[in-house]
């Protein structure tokens, strides 16, 4: 029993982390099984505080970010950074090494929805 929540807790330690993050709200809002074997979808509203950096990382699957409010700048690996909105949608390919700033005065808010393999660390730091 120890064991299975160490293991438990190592898979979940990054998403923790950065939950933990000064200026940065997670919330985990639904988590499903899909029909596809091995995949999950799981869906987070995350909340980035004025001129706080979401670091450098990836994920194990796609990621598809609305942008609920505030202006939230998005950088994506051998891509020119993006600017967006409240109403603004982007699609971050599984694996691709990104981060997220808010450029705004305000909080920020995005509703992150990820198709990720399950069982694997849904956030992995980028070295």
């Amino acid at each position: 029993m120890t064991a299975a929540a160490l293991i438990v807790a190592g898979i979940s330690a990054p998403h923790v982390a950065l939950a933990q993050q000064p200026g940065v709200k997670r919330t985990d809002l639904q988590r499903h099984d899909l029909s596809i074997p091995g995949r999950e979808a799981i869906q987070v509203h995350v909340e980035l505080a004025p001129g706080v950096v979401f670091p450098k990382h990836s994920h194990p699957g796609e990621e598809i970010i609305y942008v609920l409010t505030g202006s939230l700048e998005y950088e994506l690996e051998g891509k020119p950074p993006v600017t967006l909105g409240a109403g603004d949608v982007l699609f971050i390919p599984a694996g691709t090494v990104h981060a997220a700033k808010n450029v705004g005065s305000d909080t920020g808010a995005e509703l992150a929805t990820y198709i990720v393999e399950k069982g694997k660390p849904l956030v992995v730091l980028a070295e």
